[in-house]
C-alpha cells in the first residue's frame, strides 16, 4: 500500500500555529505536530527536525521565511530542515531534501506522541511513518480499552501500537511486509512483544471474508484506505467507488459491540458522506449504530486532514 497524501489543497491561507499551543501538545508528551497549513504545503516538526511539504517553488520560499520567523518568536531552532515537493501524483515523489543542518545524522528517528513512541523515516518518499491528523483518533482508540483490535492498511501500526497498549490482542494487515516490519519496531520500541499479536501482509479486502468465516470478532477496527491501490493479482481499488463493500465486509466481523473508526483523504468522502454510507451500510447488514465526527487536533485548521468518523455499532 503507498500511503497517500493526507492533506488536500484549501482555499485558506497559510496558517501557523502560536507557539504557545506548541508548548502546550509538548507538555502533553507529543513532538511530532504541525506547525502550519496552507494551500501550498504545510510545515512539520518531528521532534527536533522539520520538513516543509510543499507543491510549488514559491510556496516552500513562503513557508521557509514564515518557518525562520516562527523559529524566533518560539526561541526554538530545528536541528535539521528539510524540503520535501509534492507532485500531482503519488508516483512521481522523491525523497526530502535537506535543506539545512547535519547530513551525517540518520535519516531515521524517534518521536513521540502522548508518551508513545513511534520510529520515523525522514527519508521516506510517500511518507515519514506517522499521520499526524490521526492524534485524537488514537487517543479515542487508547480509551475504548478494546480486547480483540483488527488495523486493516495498517501502515506502519500506529494504531496497533495504541490498542496493544491499552491491553488489546491486535491485527495488523497491510500488503507491505516492509510497513509491517516498521510496525513490529514501533511495538519494540514501547516494550511490547510484536511475537504476541498479528501482522497479516494480506489484502484486506480478500482476507475480511476468510476472518469472517473463521468466526473472528474484534471490538474495535480501524478502516483508512488508500484513495486508490492494486491488488497483488492487479484487481483496481477506488474509495469512493468501494467503500461500502469495505465496510460490509467490516461489519460481518464486527463484534456484538465494536467500534470502527472511517477515515479518508479522499476529497468526495467528507463526514457527512461518510456517515450516510455508513448508516446505507447498517440498515443492510441489520445493525444500529452511534455516529461520532471527532474534532481534529488544534494544530490542523479547519479544510486540512482526512475525513474521519466513528461508528459505534450496538
Amino acid at each position: 500500500m503507498n500511503p497517500p497524501a493526507r492533506t488536500p489543497a484549501s482555499a485558506t491561507p497559510m496558517v501557523w500555529m502560536t507557539p504557545a499551543l506548541c508548548k502546550t501538545i509538548e507538555s502533553a508528551g507529543t513532538t511530532a505536530h504541525r506547525l502550519a497549513s496552507g494551500p501550498g504545503g504545510w510545515v512539520e516538526r518531528l521532534g527536533d527536525d522539520v520538513i516543509i511539504s510543499y507543491k510549488q517553488d514559491a510556496a516552500r520560499d513562503e513557508m521557509a521565511a514564515g518557518l525562520d520567523a516562527w523559529c524566533q518568536k518560539a526561541a526554538w531552532q530545528p536541528v535539521r530542515v528539510f524540503h520535501r515537493h509534492m507532485p500531482v501524483k503519488n508516483a512521481d515523489r522523491i525523497s526530502p531534501v535537506l535543506h539545512s543542518g547535519d547530513a551525517t545524522l540518520p535519516l531515521t528517528t524517534v518521536v513521540t506522541e502522548a508518551g508513545i513512541r513511534y520510529g520515523l523515516d525522514i527519508g521516506a518518499s510517500y511518507s515519514h511513518g506517522l499521520f499526524l491528523d490521526q492524534r485524537v483518533n488514537r487517543a479515542t482508540l487508547r480509551e475504548l480499552k478494546p480486547k480483540r483490535m483488527l488495523n486493516t492498511f495498517a501502515y506502519t501500526c500506529s494504531f496497533s501500537v495504541v490498542g496493544a497498549l491499552a491491553g488489546a490482542e491486535t491485527v495488523s494487515v497491510d500488503l507491505s511486509r516492509k510497513s509491517l516490519d516498521r510496525g513490529r519496531h514501533n511495538f519494540t520500541l514501547n516494550e511490547l512483544d510484536p511475537a504476541k499479536h498479528r501482522f497479516l501482509a494480506e489484502d484486506t479486502n480478500e482476507l475480511l471474508p476468510t476472518l469472517a468465516a473463521r468466526g473472528e470478532r474484534f471490538d474495535a477496527i480501524i478502516l483508512d484506505p488508500p484513495t486508490f491501490s492494486r491488488s497483488k493479482t492487479g484487481r483496481r481499488w477506488q474509495v469512493e467507488d468501494h467503500f461500502e463493500d469495505l465496510l460490509n465486509a467490516a461489519l460481518e466481523v464486527a463484534a456484538p459491540k465494536c467500534a470502527i473508526l472511517l477515515s479518508t483523504n479522499c476529497t468526495k468522502l467528507d463526514p457527512t458522506t461518510l456517515e450516510r454510507h455508513a448508516r446505507w451500510c447498517a440498515k443492510v447488514k441489520r445493525r444500529s449504530a452511534e455516529y461520532i465526527r471527532p474534532a481534529m487536533p488544534p494544530d490542523f485548521p479547519a479544510g486540512h486532514g482526512a475525513s474521519t468518523l466513528w461508528m459505534m455499532v450496538r
